[in-house]
């Protein structure tokens, strides 16, 4: 078509599910097609329906600047194991700081903290090999259009990731083989000379005329040429040492509020009508959201036939989030529903960014009883401003029942209360049952995105610095897996760029 020399064969570059009459469900197929022409006429590819796709490879340009020691690497989630894996391929064999264990001890971990209810404050559901992302439904979607989305959907395929995340609206690896492909790309980076050290937590960089030249850890000091702060956004005491240590570092807005439960299969009937349970369908998903005039409230990582799990990394909090496996085979589907604060609601400073998520989690901690338990309330009561009724039909699957019934208000702002109870009823009348008075809210969700913003110019580098680069959703440049991998992947590039492999 278009008088279009094509190479190769047509492929299917996405596809997704119309759900809009539950009596026409379909799949709607982009089919793409690799083409010679290196000039292509834009606007008459659209009078056709076609459109140009970017699908960007990394292009590697290696610098002259010596290192006196291998590049550092803090973090080992999405965005810390790209950079390291882009760094170690060419030959930099960085060195990977992780504070957390690896994939098998964070689940050990995570056991123990449900079952005797200790936590580990290093090793747990946000920390350890993958970061936050391992243990969540290791969903791709992203709404950051960049082109090297495919490079890292290719990525993650060739350490074992389903083939069909490369072509689906809404990929997810799941988190049983997420771990399995975390564990993988760890091989590899050692494979090609990297270095990852567990249990060895990021205490400060120690720098010389804004020249970080070793990193000071809680094992000692290791030389450091280039630093890559890929931190994850819920290291709270880094947040706080590279503040007092005079970074450029900002508060930025977040969201807070609960997540919600449903059964799996009422969600599906509630989408796909009389063909819920079709298995070329799937679980249904969605992906709501609701403006109050004032704030804005929306559902965040859905995950089909999962469960609330105990996201806690601090002593006397309590956090959740949601998580499933590739199969997404469980009895209940979950999401967060969150309310938007802005920076107004806690002021300009990021410590106090920090402690307003902090706040949050230590009245979670006292209104679910001291021990960890999660507040719940069935969405009947916290609509009609009461807290009596026990879970019956919907059972919340957090901590394997570890909850105990408590008012929202007690541990959130009640404009964030007001807000979600608003957005409840107008999600009810897009997804039927949505507000069913037997659903279950169980709080607190407070790490959906990181709290403050580390500055950085327009070659990746702190402000004021020569060799640090903050990265990803830790350092306010990304949100979820795949743009954190991204945010890695530049990183490292502009790092190459400057620095040259050391002899």
């Amino acid at each position: 078509r278009a008088g279009l020399t094509l190479v190769g064969e047509p492929f299917v570059y996405r596809r997704s599910t119309d759900a809009r009459k539950k009596s026409d469900i379909h799949f709607v197929y982009s089919v793409a097609h690799r083409v010679e022409e290196s000039v292509l006429d834009a606007a008459r590819l659209s009078e056709l329906g076609m459109s140009i796709l970017t699908a960007e490879r990394p292009t590697v340009a290696l610098g002259d600047k010596p290192m006196e020691a291998p590049p550092v690497v803090v973090g080992t989630g999405p965005c810390g194991l790209f950079a390291a894996l882009m760094l170690a391929e060419q030959g930099y064999a960085p060195v990977v700081l992780e504070r957390g264990g690896s994939v098998e001890e964070r689940k050990l971990a995570t056991e123990r903290f449900k079952r005797l209810r200790i936590l580990d404050e290093n090793c747990n559901i946000q920390f350890g090999a993958g970061g936050a992302g391992t243990f969540s439904d290791g969903k791709l979607v992203t709404r950051v259009n960049d082109s090297l989305t495919s490079y890292i959907l290719d990525r993650f395929v060739e350490f074992g990731a389903p083939q069909e995340i490369k072509y689906l609206a809404r990929p997810h690896i799941g988190t049983d083989v997420l771990a399995d492909v975390v564990d993988r790309m760890i091989g590899r980076i050692e494979e090609l000379g990297g270095r990852v050290e567990y249990h060895t937590r990021f205490i400060s960089v120690e720098t010389n005329g804004g020249k970080a030249y070793s990193v000071l850890t809680d094992k000692g000091s290791i030389p450091c040429g280039a630093l890559i702060l890929a931190i994850g956004h819920s290291a709270r005491d880094t947040y706080e040492r590279l503040i007092s240590e005079g970074f450029a570092i900002e508060p930025k807005a977040i969201s807070v509020g609960m997540r919600i439960e449903h059964l799996t299969r009422d969600i599906d009937r509630a989408m796909y009508g009389e063909l819920a349970g079709h298995p070329a369908l799937g679980h249904a998903e969605y992906n709501l959201s609701y403006d109050t005039k004032n704030r804005g409230v929306y559902t965040f990582c859905m995950c089909p036939g999962g469960e609330v799990v105990h996201a806690a990394s601090e002593e006397g909090g309590v956090v959740v989030n949601g998580m499933s496996n590739n199969a997404r085979s469980g009895r209940n589907s979950n999401s967060a529903v969150v309310c938007s604060i802005f920076k107004e609601d806690y002021g300009s400073d990021p410590r106090a960014a920090i402690e307003f998520q902090r706040r949050i989690e230590r009245s979670a901690f006292s209104a679910g009883g001291g021990d960890y338990s999660a507040p719940i309330i069935t969405v009947g009561d916290f609509l009609s401003d009461k807290c009596q009724k026990e879970p019956s039909r919907i059972t919340p699957t957090y901590m394997d029942g570890g909850v105990r019934l408590a008012r929202p208000e007690e541990y959130l702002p009640s404009y964030v209360c007001g807000s979600i109870k608003n957005a409840l009823r107008a999600f009810d009348r897009r997804i039927g049952g949505f507000a069913a008075p037997d659903a279950v809210l169980t709080g607190a969700e407070t790490r959906t995105s990181a709290p403050v913003r580390i500055l950085r110019d327009g070659e990746c580098l702190a402000i004021g610095y020569e060799n640090i680069y903050p990265a990803g959703e830790g350092a306010g440049y990304a949100g979820g897996i795949t743009s954190a991998a991204i945010d890695g992947v530049r990183c490292a590039l502009a790092l190459m760029k400057k620095y040259k492999v050391q002899a």
